[in-house]
């Protein structure tokens, strides 16, 4: 009986050091920026990051304006937005990398990370839109996306720390208390 209990305590300690060690965090991939340059997450080490997936042609994109004015009020306290633009909600971003950029900075006067469009809902979404989506490999909890401008916050080391839908303005006191 003794020696099976031990069994036990160690085949359950040493899976549980196998699932943690296997777990990665924000700061394990990279994407393409939305002017084709390749960047490693691993460069917002030490900064809290909103990621958000964005539309050019939604309800939601005013919000953008707010998403500015929050980077540039917090930018200097190690704070970034990495937008991800997406088509996959009522084809409100059909648009090209480059076309998506110059709506952005000519009509919100974007300055935060915007990244290349992705596929969000599909089976070969980005690999770190699968991260911030499923809690076996953020290990916080499971997210289903469902529409445009849903906000992810992403601590210094690169944990997942909350996920906000597309009706929290970025603004919010939820999101504005966590950048404090």
């Amino acid at each position: 009986m003794k020696y099976k209990l031990t069994f036990l305590f160690f085949s359950v300690f040493f899976s549980t050091i196998n699932k943690t060690s296997a777990q990665q965090n924000f700061h394990s991939y990279s994407s393409e920026t939305i002017l084709g340059d390749t960047i490693s997450l691993s460069n917002f080490y030490g900064k809290k990051v909103m990621v958000v997936n964005t539309a050019s042609f939604c309800g939601y994109t005013p919000q953008f304006a707010q998403l500015e004015q929050l980077y540039l009020q917090y930018q200097s306290n190690n704070f970034e937005i990495i937008g991800f633009p997406c088509n996959n909600f009522g084809n409100q971003d059909p648009n090209s990398d480059s076309l998506i950029n110059e709506f952005c900075t000519n009509t919100y006067n974007v300055t935060f990370q915007m990244m290349s469009r992705v596929d969000i809902v599909v089976g070969d979404t980005l690999p770190v839109y699968k991260w911030l989506q499923r809690s076996d490999l953020n290990g916080v909890q499971d997210v289903s996306v469902s529409w445009n401008f849903n906000k992810f916050l992403i601590d210094e080391n690169g944990k997942m720390m909350a996920y906000f839908p597309s009706s929290v303005k970025p603004d919010s006191e939820a999101i504005l208390s966590y950048l404090k």
